[in-house]
């Protein structure tokens, strides 16, 4: 392989672009927005900077791995830096627990809900410790291409109980229902209903554990243009703000790709990272088995999207710190009017993210910088209109975050605004708005997602929230790395 291409400059993409070129491939990526990101886009607004998202770096040995396939350091590029606690959890009640992998400190913390859940922790952490070795360090980095490969993992799967939801598995072991939450919400963070989502995805609390969460100075912002750095410090080519119109086929090969300009390029071998069913459905619009594919695809469960309001603020807030998690006075029945209703509540559940407790770079002298975001149905559930809901929407949130956070949150605000449902379609052509793609319940886990490499078109590959492993900076970057075993071993 000489030339390959990938569409779309998120982490995944990116990812995948450096192992190529590291490689020696002549890798170009190919992307529709003014900046490279994808979900990790930013904006910059009357001297404030806000990330779009992801804002949790998990795994930041996997993101090193990039740089070391080369010789080359992630220190030469960006600064990351630990955060702690991890999260403060919330509850209306006023109950707040500060979640992080200071042991003595997380039993304390535990103890304060409920000492004789300590115990119960431990044993949680013992399983989640097993569903990490099986779920992350032998399966996420490897690409389930037959059903073979499938039944060769399921007697471990069968072993851990992976089809038990997180939230059940976790309920085994501790009985305090915040302590629950407080266990089980990490599913979210990669589009995951704690109720539904396989108990492998237990593995992300031990997953934090070990590596920690990490932010990078500047935003996540910095770690993209860092990854972009070095990318084309291998000799890679990007090319931004130029959509790709179609991947041309013939037979079951590719044989190139075009752009909204005009641009052409012949390739060897071609990488996705937009959304599936876009790529599917609209990319490779010309090939009869991509049509196919994209009917089935539409039929399975997605993610739900996101409703985010980023804010500036006037003064420094160094009591919020740089993670928070608002609960709702509901768990199950909020999540199950996300997933299964198509409801847009009257309640919810907020992450708020300050970044300038640990960078106050990212906002003028004496300011803050937020966003707070909630889950909310996609559009194929709750296709309203969000021009009139969205300012109502921002504005109850706001409250909530000044009644529990911020005070007086409001009259202090410099500048703010909000990112909806119909803009993830609008700038990341995501099906139906979502936010992470397809849902990661077992029946759409491994050999059941995407695969890295279509069945049909032997030379197309997909990276990224869609295919395996999942959603997720670690989850991406895994499907970076099973992809490029494919494509090289391909070459």
């Amino acid at each position: 392989m000489k030339q390959a291409a990938v569409i779309g400059a998120g982490f995944g993409g990116l990812a995948l672009a450096i192992r190529l070129q590291s490689a020696g491939v002549d890798t170009t990526i190919l992307e529709a927005r003014d900046k490279p990101g994808g979900r990790a886009y930013f904006w910059e607004k009357d001297g404030f900077t806000f990330d779009a998202g992801p804002t949790v770096i998990t795994a930041p040995e996997a993101l090193a791995e990039l740089w070391q396939i080369s010789g080359h350091d992630i220190a030469e590029d960006v600064k990351l830096v630990p955060v702690s606690p991890f999260y403060r959890l919330d509850w209306p009640d006023g109950t707040r627990f500060d979640y992080s992998n200071d042991d003595a400190q997380l039993r304390a913390e535990i103890a304060r809900l409920d000492p004789e859940d300590v115990d119960g922790y431990r044993r949680f952490l013992a399983y989640s410790e097993a569903v990490y070795r099986e779920g992350y360090v032998k399966l996420g980095h490897v690409a389930f291409l037959d059903f073979a490969s499938m039944v060769k993992a399921a007697p471990a799967l069968a072993q851990h109980q992976a089809w038990r939801s997180v939230y059940s598995m976790v309920s085994r072991f501790v009985k305090n229902e915040k302590l629950r939450q407080a266990l089980s919400f990490h599913t979210l963070l990669v589009g995951g209903d704690p109720m539904k989502t396989s108990a492998i995805y237990a593995l992300i609390h031990k997953l934090e554990r070990d590596g920690g969460v990490w932010f990078a100075m500047g935003g996540t912002n910095r770690l993209v243009a860092a990854m972009v750095t070095h990318f084309e410090r291998l000799g890679g080519t990007l090319r931004l703000g130029d959509p790709v119109a179609a991947i041309d086929t013939l037979g079951d090969r590719v044989t190139g790709v075009r752009t909204q300009s005009g641009f052409e390029l012949k390739v060897d071998a071609l990488a996705s990272n937009a959304d599936v069913v876009h790529s599917y459905r609209h990319l490779l619009k010309e090939s009869r088995s991509a049509r196919r594919t994209a009917s089935r695809l539409e039929r399975k469960r997605f993610s739900p999207s996101l409703f985010v309001v980023h804010f500036g603020v006037e003064g420094a807030c160094p009591e919020v710190p740089h993670h928070s998690i608002l609960f709702g006075p509901r768990y199950k029945g909020l999540l199950a009017d996300i997933y299964d209703h198509g409801v847009l509540s009257e309640d919810f559940s907020l992450y708020l993210h300050h970044p300038t407790a640990t960078d106050p770079s990212m906002a003028p002298p004496d300011h803050a910088t937020f966003y707070a975001l909630a889950p909310v149905p996609h559009l194929g559930k709750f296709p309203a209109d969000w021009s009139e809901i969205g300012p109502m929407l921002e504005e109850r949130i706001l409250a909530e975050v000044e009644k529990r956070m911020v005070p007086k949150l409001r009259e202090r605000i410099v500048t703010r605004f909000h990112y909806a449902p119909p803009d993830f379609t609008h700038d990341l052509n995501a099906h139906l708005g979502s936010a992470f793609s397809l849902e990661p319940i077992l029946t759409q886990s491994a050999w059941f997602r995407v695969h890295n490499r279509d069945d049909q078109i032997g030379n197309l590959y997909f990276v990224g929230a869609g295919t395996h492993p999942g959603a997720g900076i670690p989850g991406v970057v895994g499907s970076a790395k099973a992809t490029a075993a494919l494509m090289l071993d391909g070459a």
